[in-house]
């Protein structure tokens, strides 16, 4: 395989862009708009897309990661669409003083990808700090954005705002830099992203824009990659609160059906005997119901209506019954791949080689636009 095919012709993007748009309402809107028509242009011929996405290792994924993100990757990868999955383990560190138990949680992320059906021979796993190159291209990337842009960005707002580190680092301020070289070090041109992400992936498409006007000489060297907005499902955490690694109310991806079985008897619901699906005022019971409903493919009102008048206890035994039938063929690849962690090892070194091979492709092509190829 060619270590660095072209994602896009170098002379434009992959497909006539939308305008940009600040992440407000009207801004969403249109970013829906475009993902429908990407989809389109998916289905019509996804060989053209080339998509970044991954995550930080901090603790196990869990199923509103699944429903969330995780299924869409295969469901994009099983398409066609080439599929970079990075393991972004230097940005723990975006929001903490050190970073915990790394190896085993990379491990736990390389064996849930495998799990649930990403293919390591049609797609790349990686990790942030094995590709070099890669890292490279911050320095000339931060030379393209203001202090000011990096400041008002409201993602980097929250994550300051919910920062575990003893004070705000200077990483915290490039991570949206350092996302734009984790996308367009390989030329992404397509990421998934939820709406709060909106505001990260507009640096990365300035800085694409900015790199392309100031060393392009008149061709494209960066696509400018476009935000796949999905409908994410909001599933709450068994205490009603959002499902989260650091809070213990999650249902992991890597939990027996035990352990699921007896986190959903502890979950939350309320007083009312008849289950209706109704998410503004009884969320806990919604949330168990539209669980119930992803893994079963049906609506959360027809689980609703089958249960009836039958109580909270008759919703958790279907909820726990759907996501165990659900989960089995996953946790039985999961248990395979964990019995062989060299298999692991294997896996991650060829997704590294794989990265490395692109990311200094990549470099060379920017040292050689900025004339420092000497």
């Amino acid at each position: 395989m060619n270590p660095h095919p072209q994602a896009v012709p170098s002379e434009a993007p992959a497909a006539p862009e939308a305008p940009a748009a600040a992440p407000d309402a009207l801004g969403t809107y249109a970013a829906r708009a475009r993902s429908a028509e990407l989809e389109r242009l998916i289905a019509e011929d996804p060989g053209q897309f080339r998509m970044l996405t991954g995550d930080r290792p901090t603790g196990r994924l869990h199923l509103g990661h699944y429903f969330g993100t995780l299924r869409n990757r295969v469901r994009l990868q099983n398409l066609g669409v080439e599929l970079f999955v990075i393991i972004a383990d230097y940005q723990v560190l975006t929001d903490r003083d050190v970073a915990d138990d790394l190896q085993s949680h990379v491990d736990e992320l390389v064996l849930d990808h495998l799990a649930i059906g990403v293919d390591p021979e049609r797609s790349t796993i990686f990790t942030h700090s094995a590709v070099p190159a890669l890292n490279q291209l911050m320095l000339p990337f931060l030379s393209l954005v203001s202090v000011a842009e990096l400041n008002r960005n409201p993602t980097v707002k929250d994550e300051i705002a919910h920062s575990r580190q003893s004070a705000v680092s200077g990483l915290m301020f490039t991570y949206p830099v350092h996302q734009a070289a984790d996308i367009l070090f390989c030329k992404a041109n397509l990421v998934p992203v939820g709406q709060d992400q909106l505001p990260h992936l507009e640096i990365t498409r300035t800085v694409a824009r900015r790199f392309n006007e100031r060393y392009g000489h008149g061709t494209w060297v960066f696509p400018r990659p476009e935000a796949l907005l999905s409908e994410v499902p909001l599933l709450l955490g068994t205490d009603g609160t959002k499902m989260s690694k650091s809070r213990g109310n999650s249902l992991v991806l890597a939990a027996t059906a035990d352990e699921t079985a007896r986190l959903l008897k502890g979950a939350k619901t309320d007083s009312e005997r008849r289950i209706t699906y109704d998410p503004a005022t009884r969320p806990e019971v919604s949330s168990l119901l539209l669980l119930a409903a992803l893994c079963q493919g049906r609506t959360p009102e027809e689980v609703a209506s089958d249960i009836g008048a039958a109580g909270a206890a008759a919703l958790k035994k279907t909820v726990t019954e759907a996501v165990n039938e659900y989960l089995a063929p996953i946790r039985a690849r999961r248990a395979e791949y964990a019995r062989d962690r060299g298999e692991l090892r294997r896996v991650l070194r060829a997704g590294n080689e794989r990265a490395n091979a692109v990311a200094e492709a990549t470099l060379a092509e920017v040292r050689a636009a900025m004339n420092s190829d000497y």
